[in-house]
């Protein structure tokens, strides 16, 4: 298998760039940028990069069928509406938000919206799962402390989450009408990084993740420079070394949907790792041959 060549799509670079989905209505890649408190939209057709400016930290973002996004921030779930730039509250956050804020969020194949937390001082495994369903938030999951990796299979049957503090993916069982999830496992589990470990040996951390269409997990490995492909049992299948340290999360764009778009993060690294990674912060572009699964809408 070639290496694919890896692009700068997104020059302009964010502080900690996550949550990309690619928008096929409009052709446009979405994606936040969290302590930068900005919502990005860039075309790849015309190069523009249009951003908007929030009130709090957006942890995560999905389209909805009306032409509005849902955002999940620090002070809550909200309705904004890309035209206007007006943000409407749909639930308070459920947690003490001096302390914790949503994190990784998207929607499953029938329209709900799940989004996770991150528990700030990630001395304990107090981060939740939600779900936004029936103008309802409620807790799903639990035992975690940096929520991320939320994905499906492309049957919709399998649900899957990451505690990147924990370095461990979990999958569980997903009945696609109701929602409910069982048989929480652990799917793919990462050596933890010791104390003192050079970063150059030290594999990374699982943050965001991605489903293609033979149902294979991608996921960025925060830290450990690379991308890497996961079979449907679990195996790596296939590793990607990338030009920056810290990849966020990829997702899968194009008309064809066989463009992976990799956000990554610049926040609080090493002046000396920036200098030598100028493209830090910025959004990365390759091409694959297994196409991904398209977004979800929210339907509520």
């Amino acid at each position: 298998m070639n290496e694919p060549e890896i692009r700068v799509a997104v020059a302009s670079p964010a502080r900690l760039g996550e949550s990309p989905f690619w928008h096929p209505r409009e052709a446009a890649l979405y994606y936040v940028d969290i302590p930068g408190r900005r919502l990005n939209r860039f075309d790849p057709a015309s190069g523009e990069l249009k951003h908007w400016e929030l009130e709090s930290e957006p942890g995560s973002c999905a389209p909805c069928l009306d032409g509005t996004l849902l955002l999940a921030m620090r002070d809550g779930l909200f309705r904004f509406d890309p035209a206007s730039g007006e943000r409407t509250r749909l639930a308070e956050p459920p947690y003490d938000p001096a302390h914790e804020r949503f994190n990784d969020g998207k929607c499953d194949p029938q329209g709900r919206f799940w989004a996770g937390t991150i528990y700030e001082p990630r001395d304990a495994a107090k981060a939740t799962l939600h779900c936004w369903a029936g103008g309802k938030l409620a807790k799903r999951a639990g035992e975690a402390t940096v929520a991320n990796g939320l994905a499906w299979s492309p049957d919709g049957r399998t649900m899957y989450w990451t505690d990147t503090t924990a370095h461990t993916i979990h999958a569980f069982d997903f009945e696609p009408s109701t929602g409910e999830l069982s048989s929480r496992r652990v799917f793919a589990r990462f050596p933890l990084k010791q104390a003192g470990q050079p970063l150059e040996s030290y594999g990374g951390r699982p943050d965001g993740a991605a489903v293609d269409a033979e149902g294979c997990y991608w996921v960025a490995m925060f830290e450990g420079q690379r991308l890497l492909r996961l079979s449907p049992s679990g195996e790596t299948v296939r590793e990607l070394a990338l030009p920056v340290r810290c990849a966020t999360m990829p997702c899968f764009g194009g008309a064809d949907l066989k463009t992976i778009y990799v956000t990554t993060a610049r926040d609080k690294r090493p002046e000396s790792e920036l200098a030598a990674q100028p493209a830090a912060g910025c959004v990365l572009a390759f091409e694959v041959d297994v196409p991904g699964l398209p977004v979800n809408f929210a339907v509520g």
